[in-house]
């Protein structure tokens, strides 16, 4: 019996790293796009600027 709730606790705990190594990823990648958007917004008034030089 000790065995299996041991082994059922190794498997729940597995998951969890599974969908929290997901949930991660999402995040970083979440991440990512807004540091590129925020670079692409800071970046656009420049590029307006030079139309008028």
């Amino acid at each position: 019996m000790q065995d299996a709730t041991i082994a059922g606790i190794g498997s729940l705990v597995d998951a969890d790293l599974a969908k929290e190594s997901a949930n991660l990823q999402a995040l970083q990648v979440k991440q990512q796009l807004g540091v590129q958007a925020l670079s692409i917004a800071n970046s656009a008034p420049s590029i307006v600027l030079g139309f008028f030089r």
